[in-house]
């Protein structure tokens, strides 16, 4: 729902969070035309070659929890340090600095659901050093 909300600047309810899908997009920030294709997971990897796979594939990456979840926010830091792993390896072309990371807490107007506190998320990115948004 996210990507796809960035996307076409609307909120789609009803979508399968099941499907992995790829989506090509083009954008102007800070008045530069920029291609994206955006990855958006599943998030069911079944084993860490899937997901090193994926990770190896992208140049930027959103790390995206849910504020109900509490399983989705202990992934976190796990999902941060293996993208800075892989992207550090020597076999990486061009890998000579570590890929833009932000974390996301979603769905935080469910208030009377939560499970992780914005406080958590933020002290979280501090620990990692990352940039830090909760988002509806």
């Amino acid at each position: 729902a996210l990507t796809v909300r960035f996307i076409t600047r609307r909120f789609i309810g009803d979508y399968d969070p099941t499907l992995e899908m790829i989506y090509r997009h083009v954008a102007v920030i800070d008045g530069e035309m920029v291609h994206f294709e955006i990855l958006d997971t599943a998030g069911q990897e079944e084993d860490s070659l899937q997901i090193e796979e994926k990770i190896k594939w992208g140049d930027g990456f959103a790390v995206v929890y849910s504020v109900t979840d509490r399983c989705s926010f202990d992934e976190v830091m796990r999902l941060c340090f293996l993208i800075n792993h892989l992207h550090a390896s020597p076999k990486r072309s061009g890998a000579a600095e570590q890929p833009p990371i932000v974390i996301v807490g979603n769905k935080k107007d469910l208030q009377f659901d939560r499970m992780v506190s914005t406080e958590d998320g933020e002290n979280l990115s501090k620990a990692l050093k990352i940039p830090f948004y909760e988002i509806s």
